[in-house]
């Protein structure tokens, strides 16, 4: 358990720096330049690698209130007889979700600059059954992530390749008794191809139009 819990959290850690660092590249992009370098860059192809907003994405933290917990899918509800009831081990209601999104998009002349890479992870955290037992705590459950590439077309029109996965953490890579329904995870593993359409400015980084 303390091998896992730090191995989350050296995770947890390394995703925060990352994005962390995203946003900062971000905001330094944004700095406004002196009027006659405006002008003069404005004139330029942009670079050949790390263009304008070439990384980009978000940190997110959330806390659900008791009663109001994210249901894993991993236990039953209400749980069978024999489980423990208050006792019982399978408990992945969360609590606490950590999670963000990483878009990377390096290269900014011909068509490879349209291609991206992004990453979407998210941690599950808490030790909850409903209707039986609430906490506070932070006992690791699950990490999801989802990862792939996409390539962005004109018209605010994008199409993505996503591959899928939830990896289970700690005493939930075993066997939890009577209420585990073994599944796997939040939506399970899958891919997917797909095409996404932005509108009203969102999404909109200057690429491809």
């Amino acid at each position: 358990m303390l091998k896992t819990t730090r191995l989350v959290m050296s995770v947890m850690l390394a995703v925060s720096a990352t994005l962390a660092a995203a946003v900062l590249s971000a905001r330094a992009q944004d700095k406004p330049a002196p009027a006659a370098a405006t002008a003069a860059v404005s004139t330029e192809e942009a670079p050949l690698v790390f263009p304008h907003h070439w990384v980009r994405g978000f940190v997110d933290f959330g806390v659900a209130p008791s009663h109001n917990e994210p249901d894993l899918g991993r236990c039953a509800f209400p749980q069978p007889p024999g489980s423990g009831g208050v006792n019982s081990p399978c408990t992945a209601y969360a609590r606490y979700l950590l999670g963000g999104y990483l878009e990377v998009q390096p290269l900014g002349r011909t068509f490879a600059k349209r291609v991206f890479v992004f990453f979407d992870p998210t941690f599950s955290f808490g030790n909850n059954i409903p209707q039986v037992k609430y906490t506070a705590s932070m006992e690791p459950i699950a990490f999801e992530h989802g990862w792939g590439a996409g390539i962005k077309l004109p018209k605010s029109f994008e199409v993505r390749a996503t591959w899928h996965n939830v990896d289970y953490l700690g005493r939930y890579a075993q066997n939890l008794g009577p209420a585990d329904l073994r599944t796997f995870g939040p939506y399970g593993l899958y891919f997917t191809a797909g095409a996404r359409w932005y509108f009203g400015g969102y999404g909109d980084s200057g690429e491809a139009h």
